[in-house]
């Protein structure tokens, strides 16, 4: 079948044909929805990604008789090392044809510059970071990816754990139907709390954008502190998360709620627009933007999902840290059942995060894919 050689990516033409790769791999797939390219290529640009700010990455394409076959990329995260201190290098952007010798030319490529870096162990895959999208789909193939969300094909799973990685966490998506109400216990509950006056919720105010997104992040980076793998949004991340939460979402995507006063949990939604951009192939031009913006600003999403959602710390396991997850929940899921979005995706959710997953489940969520994070070490 011919020799497979790694190839550095330098050149424009080389971005251009990283980002393509996936047209090739995917061409035969029903459910795979292509990423728009101009948000591709910016997302792997040190000059419009603020990921490159505290990290560094080098992107290497597979090539066999003259066609681009695989891709990979190689990343080390100087925040995630400050905190965790364990010379872990990340790999990401795992595509390739079904061959064992293109992932394995792939893997060996990523693994020595990562160890040129220092690096003695790899875990992954994260595109760059495990803020943006994270795991390799291994359960769920049949579903379309929602937004900032990963598509793969079965024997991906079958290459990596030949290339001698391993299981180290799985991670979850759950399917939800917004239309479903509250279970009436727990309604109950919520309406109980509401009550007594100490909890209020309110939507995101764009007004006061710098202010809602200081809270967001600071509930946010208490909340998941403890969580596995967690490393907190650097203030340029903070900037452009501020910049895509304005012109992506309407205010009552995002709730707040308070105790007694404090903000102490918040929930973020965002339109699902991969199923927006179905159908365009990942091109805007000549006629695809029209399309985009007869979809987005003349109806509601068709379903929505919600990437980011947290409790301070000091009221997990207890009823009001429970009602308080509720409240921003239901304070969104109305908003969106209101204006006719059904569904939603909740994701992703750490398989042993077992509170979170007794809540989602116990409001109707189903697991319905599972995407994992593997290591290596390189020694």
């Amino acid at each position: 079948m011919g020799e497979v050689n790694i190839r550095l990516v330098t050149s424009r033409r080389d971005h251009k044909a990283f980002v393509q790769l996936p047209h090739a791999v995917f061409a035969q797939d029903a459910a795979w929805i292509a990423p728009l390219s101009f948000e591709r290529l910016q997302h792997i640009s040190p000059r419009h990604n603020p990921f490159f700010e505290h990290g560094r990455a080098q992107l290497f394409l597979a090539i066999r008789n003259g066609q681009t076959v695989g891709r990979i990329s190689a990343q080390v995260d100087d925040l995630r090392l400050a905190r965790y201190q364990d010379a872990t290098g990340m790999f990401g952007f795992l595509d390739g044809l079904d061959d064992p010798h293109i992932f394995s030319a792939l893997f060996k490529a990523a693994e020595g510059w990562l160890a040129a870096e220092g690096m003695t162990r790899a875990v992954g895959p994260f595109s760059f970071s495990i803020n943006e999208e994270t795991g390799l789909l291994v359960k769920g193939f049949e579903h379309p990816p929602a937004v900032m969300m990963g598509h793969a094909a079965p024997y991906y799973q079958t290459h990596v754990e030949a290339a001698g990685y391993q299981k180290i966490r799985d991670v979850l998506a759950y399917d939800f139907d917004n239309s479903k109400e509250f279970p009436r216990g727990l309604a109950g509950m919520l309406a109980k709390v509401h009550a007594t006056g100490d909890l209020e919720v309110r939507p995101l105010s764009k007004k006061n954008l710098d202010r809602d997104l200081a809270i967001l992040i600071d509930i946010f980076n208490d909340a998941w502190s403890e969580n596995w793998g967690f490393t907190p949004f650097s203030t340029a991340e903070i900037h452009k998360l501020g910049q895509d939460l304005k012109m992506l979402v309407e205010e009552e995507f995002i709730a707040f709620a308070s105790y007694r006063g404090e903000p102490a949990a918040m929930a973020v939604t965002l339109p699902d627009i991969n199923r927006a951009t179905r159908g365009l192939r990942g091109r805007l031009l000549p006629f695809g933007w029209a399309k985009l913006l007869m979809r987005l600003k003349f109806s509601p999403p068709e379903a929505v999902r919600l990437p980011l959602m947290g409790v301070r710390k000091k009221f997990h396991g207890t009823p009001v840290g429970s009602a308080l997850a509720m409240s921003v929940i239901d304070s969104i899921r109305t908003y969106h059942v209101n204006r006719g979005t059904q569904r939603a995706e909740l994701s992703w959710i750490l398989e042993d995060n077992l509170a979170m997953r007794r809540m989602i489940e116990a409001i109707g969520g189903t697991a319905y894919k599972t995407y994992r994070i593997f290591e290596r070490n390189l020694a």
